[in-house]
This record gives structure tokens, sequence and C-alpha cells, in this order.
């Protein structure tokens, strides 16, 4: 019960960012659909400078949480096409470096000290944050793990902000381009969003996609977990 109070004291504004990172999401998607369904030619007919600014707000949004990742790439597909799928691309590595900033200015790197106080735990973040490049693609390639949320977590754990951008924007791109392209495909978006019917290969594509990722982060942590061990018995020997 000390430690949990210590946790709570020392990392406050850390756990409450990252419970409404997972609650937003829901909440904004929600919102949105309302409003699309409300004003379903909201986003057609842009000019230049108001596709500018929509891809400006949905990468603060996305890094926020207010709209997740999978309702951004259906909405964008349909009313943009594929010409806006490099516009959208920006976009993600704008809302992961503001996501990145606003993280680092809010944790100050407690949660790492905090997990000085159990050698074990510490010494397994160690070794993933060696194996940072992998755990990034791996928790970005599911199309079920919050783009904000996860942006939350690897920056707590400090990974170096070069590799979490270039790692970000590529695990992102195979789920992003398979709800893009069913975006374009659609015809009527409240139906898109509401239910994205990807049929039986679309499926077993975000099956395999989930698969990869958790199996994936298994390993990374199973080989985390025996090289933090191997060094803390050979430091003790």
């Amino acid at each position: 019960m000390r430690i949990f109070r210590e946790l709570l004291r020392t990392n406050f504004s850390t756990l409450f960012s990252m419970g409404l990172l997972v609650a937003l999401p829901v909440v904004g998607s929600s919102s949105l659909s309302w409003v699309l369904y409300q004003n379903q030619q909201l986003l057609q007919h842009l000019t230049a400078w108001q596709i500018l600014l929509y891809f400006a707000v949905i990468a603060f949004t996305m890094a926020f949480a207010l709209t997740p990742t999978t309702f951004v790439a259906l909405v964008t597909g349909f009313y943009l096409g594929w010409w806006g799928f490099p516009g959208m691309v920006l976009s993600y590595m704008l809302a992961a470096m503001v996501g990145y900033t606003v993280a680092s200015r809010l944790d100050h790197g407690k949660m790492m000290r905090f997990l000085h106080h159990f050698p074990k735990a510490d010494a397994v973040m160690q070794e993933l944050k060696h194996e940072s490049w992998q755990l990034i693609l791996l928790t970005r390639i599911s199309p079920v793990l919050p783009f904000a949320l996860m942006t939350f977590v690897l920056t707590v754990m400090r990974v170096e902000k070069k590799r979490f951008l270039s790692a970000s924007v590529l695990g992102m791109l195979p789920r992003s381009m398979f709800f893009y392209w069913l975006g374009t495909k659609a015809q009527d978006v409240v139906a898109l969003v509401r239910d994205p019917d990807s049929g039986t290969a679309g499926k077993l594509l975000v099956a395999g996609l989930i698969a990869v990722s958790v199996f994936g982060l298994y390993w990374l942590f199973d080989r985390a977990l025996k090289r933090a061990l191997k060094k803390t018995q050979k430091n003790s020997a």
C-alpha cells in the first residue's frame, strides 16, 4: 500500500493522463460520428488551405486521443481519396511528435525514476530501451493499441525521439493503408465509420497484424527479462 501511495504521489499527472488517453478515443469518435451524420457534406469540395487546416487539426486530435487513427484513415480516404494519403502520413508524424513532446513535459522522467525502487523491473525496462525500434514498430502495427496512449507509454520509457518517429510511421503504414483503402471504396461515410466492412481478407489481415504485434511483443519482453536476470546474476556473483 505504501508503494502504491508513493506511485500516485510522484506520478499522478502521468497516470491521470494515461487514463484520459484510454477514455477519450471512445468519446471523440462517437461525437465525430454524430457530427458527420448531421453534416455529411462537411469535408467535401475543400480548398487547398482548408485541406492543410484539416491535416493540422487531425494531427492534434490524434495526438490528444480525440480521434482514433483508424477513424481518421477511414474518413480521410472517403473524402480525399488516395492523393490525400501523404498528408495523412505527415499528420501521423506531427501527432507523434506533439504527443512525445507533451508526454515528456508531463512526466519529466518521474516514472522511470520510480522504477529504480524495483531493480528487476528497472533492468527489464533498460533492456527494452535497447530494443526500442522493434518495440515501437510492434506497438504501432497493432490496430487495437491506442495511438495516443502508446505514444505516452513509449515516451515515459524515454525512447530516443528520432527512432520513435521513424518506427512509429513505418509501423502505422500497413494498417493505415488498409483502412484508408476501405475509405476510398465506401459509398456512405456514416455506415463506414459505424461498421467498416473489411470482408474476410480484411479480417484476416487485421488478425494477422494483431498476432504479429502480440507475439512480437511477447518475444521482446521475454528476451529483455532473460537478459536482465542474466546481468543481475552476473553482478551478484
